[in-house]
């Protein structure tokens, strides 16, 4: 894919995701862009522990 192509769809979805113009989102820095995902973007926790996936597969076999 072309740099081109990838921006313009990026700014495309910004618009969508952030309610960006398309002014915006050429002003903006790539950290600007990523801190607005990151926040946009769900937390994740820790993987489950070996541990606690046995616990599960006890309380839940299959079948």
């Amino acid at each position: 894919m072309r740099f081109a192509d990838a921006a313009g769809r990026l700014a495309g979805l910004a618009g969508l995701a952030f309610g960006w113009s398309p002014e915006r989102f050429w002003r903006a820095t790539p950290a600007e862009l990523a801190a607005l995902v990151t926040a946009a973007a769900p937390e994740t926790g820790e993987p489950p522990t070996p541990q606690l996936i046995a616990r599960l597969q006890e309380q839940f076999p299959d079948g």
